[in-house]
């Protein structure tokens, strides 16, 4: 029977075919924490078991949420991290080296995978044609510990994306775009299959972006193919026997396919509080808003292509004086070629603020906490209400280009229209 990519993978880890709706223990490949679920579920794992790690290599503890540490009770959570790679032999992953989502695209995930994450945005790996999902700091402490975890296998809607992406937009607002058309529960509990000549097209940093908002529309995946464009990312850090080919089959059985055409997408903002309050940057309703502070960062769009996008827009120019601008890259990698291209020079030269690798600003923990009646365009995720530190804030969602608009006129503005 012809398999979805969901099915596939699944079917391969669970050692026998399976199909949408099924429950079933799988295989699982590699898992990680973070420092705001780490902890959680360390203590979990402890509780029904000796610390171990099943497979200790491909099991990642990173410390990227308050990195470095703004606080003692977060340090003393470093140092439980700590103990617990140096004492299962797993992975750590230090203060600076960045956030979890990159450097698993940089160092860990393979096409076909199946990984479990105690963080939501774990669905960044399916960017890479890997199962990646997230899941409660009890499922994945069992993960580790054991190897192997139990899902329901996800029915599956296909995006068939055609055509080509106009000048200055990006993934980043097809992603808003789809999140806009479907709801934040859309897709609830499904996989999200990307597929078309604009995803063909579509190199792996920005697809990396699509599955990485998955989460945002409620789904279990987000699942691209593993092609030609897949092998030449991981030849990039080194991992090309990391490949295979990887594609759902022809005539699978879809919940639902949804044809987007590109050459439609315009560049699109999700306004204040939720991520699915998606609208054209053109729309009265955002035209003009006044923004205090603009965020390059976060595990969605900080990648070394989305600096070079930033600065692009930036170049020769200087923000606005009432519009504070914070930059994270996205992992140490990140940093130093965005250093040794001269892009930190020139986003310096702008007037910039470049933060430590890591999660930055996103989470509200310390970098960059608005103030009460603030406002933030910021390339992450979530625009949830206190998201960023302060429920009496507004955090506008938007791509890299939009981000550099707004931070040269200090208003919302449309990337199009820099000149």
């Amino acid at each position: 029977m012809p398999q979805s990519m969901a099915e596939k993978i699944v079917s391969e880890k669970a050692g026998k075919p399976v199909k949408a709706g099924e429950i079933v223990i799988a295989k699982v490949d590699a898992a990680l924490t973070q420092d705001g679920t780490g902890p959680l579920t360390i203590r979990q794992l402890r509780k029904f078991s000796e610390d171990k790690a099943a497979n200790p290599g491909r099991t990642v503890q990173f410390l990227d949420h308050a990195a470095p540490s703004p606080r003692m009770e977060l340090s003393n959570d470093h140092m439980l991290m700590r103990e617990f790679a140096q004492t299962t032999g797993s992975v750590l992953s230090e203060v600076g080296d960045g956030i979890c989502h990159q450097i698993m695209a940089e160092r860990f995930v393979r096409p076909g995978d199946l990984m479990v994450g105690a963080d939501s945005h774990t669905c960044t790996g399916g960017g890479l044609g890997a199962f990646s999902t997230g899941m409660g700091s009890t499922d994945v402490a069992a993960a580790i510990s054991l190897g192997k975890t139990w899902l329901k296998v996800p029915e599956t809607i296909r995006f068939e994306v055609s055509g080509y992406f106009q000048r200055h937009v990006y993934s980043k607002d097809l992603a808003l775009a789809v999140i806009g058309q479907m709801g934040a529960d859309g897709c609830d509990y499904m996989s999200m299959e990307w597929g078309g000549g604009a995803i063909d097209a579509m190199p792996i940093h920005e697809r990396l972006t699509v599955s990485n908002m998955a989460v945002e529309a409620g789904a279990k995946c987000g699942l691209m193919p593993s092609d030609d464009k897949t092998r030449e990312y991981l030849a990039s850090y080194g991992r090309e026997t990391d490949w295979r080919p990887l594609a759902a089959d022809p005539g699978a059985a879809y919940s639902r396919v949804v044809d987007i055409d590109a050459t439609q997408i315009v560049p699109m903002v999700a306004m204040p509080h939720t991520v699915d309050n998606v609208v054209q940057i053109d729309d009265e309703q955002v035209k003009g808003v006044q923004i205090d502070q603009v965020f390059l960062g976060s595990c969605t769009n900080c990648r070394i292509e989305d600096i070079r996008v930033f600065v692009g827009l930036t170049k020769g120019k200087k923000r606005h004086p009432r519009t504070r601008v914070i930059v994270t890259p996205a992992s140490r990698a990140v940093m130093k070629q965005a250093a040794d291209e001269g892009l930190l020079s020139e986003l310096l030269d702008f007037g910039a603020t470049i933060t430590t690798p890591g999660c930055g600003v996103c989470v509200g923990v310390h970098g960059g906490v608005l103030g009460d009646g603030e406002k933030c365009l910021a390339t992450s995720n979530r625009n949830f209400k206190g998201r960023m530190g302060n429920p009496d804030s507004y955090i506008y969602l938007g791509s890299p280009a939009t981000a550099a608009a707004t931070a040269i006129y200090g208003v919302l503005a449309d990337p199009r229209e820099v000149v």
